[in-house]
């Protein structure tokens, strides 16, 4: 039994044991991801442009689909160096191949990425690389007096044509989803996961051309306009309010990187090493939130239904983090603390790497650093990554190991 304050050093032991698997699965993916990107932005210009966006689109999904599989290698390759793993192989339990892992990780994981907003980060790179193949291909276009397709390869697709693949990936996902909840198909839940991210991103075209259509015609609706007037006049009649809604506004960000984002991640650990519970009374037995639950369960099916419907974003956000959290709990404050004091540093002492990296390479020769900054910034990603999976590893040992020997 190690103590909590020891997950630094149990986290680097697991690092320093797994560091050649870590560093092949975590540069086969880069390799896959900016392939794709690149083959995506290649594809998003020319003649029969509808068709291309759709295999744009397409091979966007798999670019989330491969970050995926590259988070779930890293943390299974990392099962052998944990002492939860060698507990649950005495006991018989635990030996699972790399499939299982990823088919039961894949949903819960594409609603994560989305939801708390990491699938930003492959957007803005799709946009970037599309941008710096031909720089001053906007210009161009402006010029010839032409639409520019520049960086809009996920945002062009013609709404009658998003709304039909929207259809059809709702089929795969539904299809495919209920085989998942049966525990029938091997590959079930990727498969399902596919769906469901498809579904989402073909639909972001027909969404921003309805809202943008309908967003004068909601903003003069009568309760809308005197919500806004309420607020508006809150903030001038009540003291402290505007200071109040600034602060939080301030505050709230630190709290999402610092505390939601950990947890978030923590969450695909437990995951890919299953110990998860994925629906809401797994996750609150125990609580004085069961009994609640007791007495819902008792209701008319409508009214179950409609629950289920109007908190189901705020469940699929909010219900794993809490079952992480408690999970961690479970090997005391001090565990979840360091996990989150660690998290942070780790990423601020890459910040601070990349940026140590970029002055050793700077030069005065003109557009060097579109060479050299590609090189410090996968090293800075591969030991924050890296690191990032063996503390998420460690974190989830220590805890599963604590809760193990109070039973």
């Amino acid at each position: 039994m190690l103590s909590p304050y020891a997950l630094p050093a149990h986290a680097l032991r697991i690092a320093a044991r797994c560091a050649l698997p870590l560093i092949i699965w975590f540069s086969l993916g880069r390799l896959v991801r900016w392939g794709l990107l690149l083959l995506a932005a290649t594809l998003s210009h020319g003649s029969w442009y509808q068709a291309r966006l759709i295999v744009v689109l397409f091979l966007f999904t798999l670019v989330v689909m491969t970050s995926l599989a590259t988070t779930v290698g890293m943390l299974y390759v990392i099962r052998d160096a944990l002492m939860e793993t060698r507990a649950r192989r005495t006991a018989g339990e635990g030996r699972e191949g790399i499939f299982g892992a990823l088919n039961r990780t894949a949903l819960v994981f594409s609603g994560l990425y989305m939801t708390w907003g990491f699938v930003d980060q492959d957007v803005r790179d799709f946009e970037n690389i599309d941008i710096f193949r031909q720089p001053d291909r906007w210009l161009v276009d402006r010029f010839a007096h032409e639409e520019s397709t520049v960086a809009h390869g996920l945002t062009g697709l013609d709404v009658k044509v998003s709304l039909l693949a929207m259809g059809m990936a709702y089929l795969i996902k539904t299809f495919f989803g209920r085989r998942h909840e049966a525990n029938e198909g091997r590959f079930s839940g990727i498969f399902a996961t596919f769906g469901e991210l498809a579904f989402v991103f073909y639909g972001l075209n027909a969404t921003a051309a309805a809202v943008g259509a309908r967003t004068d015609w909601i903003g003069h609706r009568a309760v809308v306009a005197v919500w806004h007037n309420w607020f508006d006049g809150a903030k001038a009649d009540i003291p402290g309010w505007e200071a109040f809604w600034g602060f939080v506004g301030e505050v709230w960000p630190y709290v999402i990187d610092a505390l939601a984002a950990p947890l978030a991640w923590l969450t695909v650990g437990i995951l890919v090493y299953g110990a998860y519970a994925e629906d809401t009374q797994t996750t609150i037995r125990g609580t004085r939130l069961e009994r609640a639950a007791t007495h819902l369960e008792r209701t008319h099916s409508l009214t179950r239904r409609a629950l289920t419907k109007l908190t189901a974003g705020w469940t699929e956000r909010w219900v794993p983090l809490l079952n992480s959290l408690r999970l961690t709990a479970r090997g005391g404050a001090p565990l979840f603390g360091l996990f989150a004091l660690c998290y942070v540093g780790l990423h601020i002492g890459g910040d601070y790497l990349g940026r140590g990296g970029r002055y050793l390479f700077a030069s005065d020769k003109p557009y060097l650093w579109l060479a050299t900054d590609v090189p410090v910034d996968f090293v800075a990603d591969l030991l924050v990554t890296t690191l990032s999976m063996c503390l998420i590893a460690a974190t989830f040992d220590l805890a599963a190991s604590r809760d193990r020997a109070g039973r």
